[in-house]
């Protein structure tokens, strides 16, 4: 019997699916051939433990062939952050360190009550360990990277079906919703790989400038001290600046309620915008070496699949740099106030963070490579400047009131020019205010009234009735006029000739009508 290539028969009658077979190798049977276990999970960002890797297989194995809910497998996004946060030293979270967030979280809200308008926020401060973060995050993180994981999901699993040789498609048969949940499986580990090692990092809920967390105020000690490492600083000037710098975060996204959603909204819009390169995943497809499993790792953690901005796109990132810029200027400047006199280590800190939130970690650069996102406020410096001389100029009530509204708040030219804000503000107002007297003067039908150009130099508030009607054109302070100088009588006779105007201009009769002081009667 003639043993077919694409069907073989593994020594006996019955015949198997290569692609069963190979998925059933690959997601932990036997005879993997030249797939080295240790390098796939090393490629994945997994634990090298045998025990380990075989549990995973086995759930990925059943994700994949179980019906998918979306594009990305956001179960697996969400095991593999917890495994990776979990896979370094990330211990519980002791009574004596929540003691001692709550504590620093506390004297912040006070300090901070001394340089901002906006009253404390009443939350109570939380201690989370990496993991932790992660699941109070991951629905956050699921909102912002959807719109680029979805496509980048789909445009893998097209790939894999366009690349694969059509007997082998013939063949597939139920094995189909396999290869169409392999995408999204492949993304979503590398996902949450991306935010499992951004646990690692992070030093509260809105470090990276964004309420992961809403209506949350929480400390990561651990990584708290992993951020003072080499500082040579009190580890208690540390863990209070940080503080403050999250309870300003949490007093302004809690008491400006539109702008969490603003925020997200800009970055959700740019994601949007991004185009996943496909002609680089099918290229990636028909290269891809199964010896060599950390290919499709190092494509997608180089951002290889994201194309160049377009002129829209760029727009777009110049709104969300700026929004963000603006927030993390205003955290930076009330820090700086409520510190500077109280941690001799204010300044030292301040710049640690100005250049840590500037450039970024290594795990953010993961993660920004990954789906196309960069949360990094560029214009830090800029941001601070414009505040300080909006605090200066308007006093801290004045500064905090640009955040009443999305439509005041400044622009990348304000950044720009920090110093000419309020000019130019003062000069886009007065438009405003043209703009709504002339739309006031239309409503109201100002715009039916001739110009005001005859000899007397008064106008008719009343013409359009006369107009209409042929009678009585003469304004009220003409009739006046007429029984005060004698010089304008006749000409008063002449228009009005003593005659009562009709009923429909009664209105007319309490501002110096015929009856109130008109013109005499011969």
């Amino acid at each position: 019997m003639t043993s077919n290539p694409l069907n073989p028969s593994n020594g006996d009658e019955e015949p198997k699916d290569p692609l069963a077979e190979m998925l059933k190798n690959l997601m932990g049977g036997q005879g993997m051939g030249n797939i080295d276990p240790a390098e796939l999970a090393k490629a994945a960002g997994l634990p090298d433990d045998p025990n380990l890797l075989a549990q995973m297989f086995s759930q990925v194995q059943a994700m994949m062939s179980a019906p998918s809910e979306g594009p990305v497998n956001w179960q697996l996004a969400h095991e593999n952050a917890r495994r990776v946060a979990a896979s370094g030293s990330d211990p519980s979270v002791t009574s004596h360190q929540s003691r001692e967030v709550d504590e620093a979280l506390r004297l912040a809200e006070l300090w901070l009550d001394q340089v901002t308008g906006l009253p404390a926020t009443g939350l109570i401060g939380r201690a989370w360990s990496r993991a932790e973060w992660v699941e109070e995050t991951l629905g956050t993180w699921k909102r912002l990277t959807e719109p680029v994981a979805n496509s980048i999901a789909n445009a893998l699993s097209a790939a894999m079906t366009e690349q694969m040789p059509e007997e082998m498609k013939s063949m597939m048969g139920g094995a189909s919703s396999m290869i169409q949940n392999m995408g999204g499986a492949i993304f979503g580990m590398q996902l949450g790989q991306a935010i499992g090692a951004l646990s690692g990092e992070v030093v509260s809920s809105t470090d990276i400038g964004v309420p992961l967390a809403d209506l949350e105020m929480a400390l990561l000690p651990a990584n708290v001290a992993k951020f003072g490492e080499g500082l040579s600083l009190p580890e208690n000037d540390i863990r209070l600046f940080l503080a403050v710098r999250e309870a300003a975060h949490a007093r302004l996204f809690v008491q400006v309620p539109w702008l969490r959603g603003h925020l997200l909204s800009a970055i959700e819009d740019y994601a949007r915008g991004i185009h996943i390169d496909t002609s680089k995943i099918e290229e990636l497809a028909r290269e891809i070496d199964p010896s060599n499993p950390e290919g499709i790792q190092e494509a997608l953690s180089q951002g290889v699949f994201m194309p160049q901005r377009t002129p829209a796109q760029e727009q777009a990132l110049e709104k969300l740099e700026t929004a963000l810029a603006l927030v993390e200027g205003w955290v930076d400047e009330l820090t700086w106030g409520a510190t500077e006199k109280l941690l001799p280590s204010a300044a030292a800190l301040r710049e640690t963070v100005r250049r840590r939130r500037a450039t970024g970690g290594p795990a953010e650069h993961a993660f920004s490579s990954l789906v196309g996102l960069e949360l990094r406020p560029r214009r830090l410096r800029e941001a601070a400047t414009l505040w300080a001389s909006l605090k200066v100029e308007r006093g801290v009530e004045g500064r905090d009131a640009v955040w009443k509204h999305p439509d005041l708040l400044p622009t990348a030219e304000d950044l720009d020019d920090p110093q000419g804000f309020s000019e130019r503000r003062k000069l886009a107002e007065a438009s405003d205010s043209e703009v709504d007297d002339a739309l006031q003067k239309l409503l109201s039908g100002g715009f039916d009234e001739p110009a005001e150009t005859d000899a007397t130099g008064t106008g008719s508030d009343d013409s359009d009735s006369g107009d209409a009607e042929g009678l009585n054109t003469e304004s009220p302070e003409t009739e006046s006029a007429a029984t005060e100088s004698p010089e304008t009588e006749s000409a008063a006779e002449s228009g009005g000739s003593g005659q009562e105007p009709p009923a429909a201009d009664d209105d007319d009769r309490g501002d110096g009508g015929t009856q109130d002081g008109g013109s005499p009667r011969a």
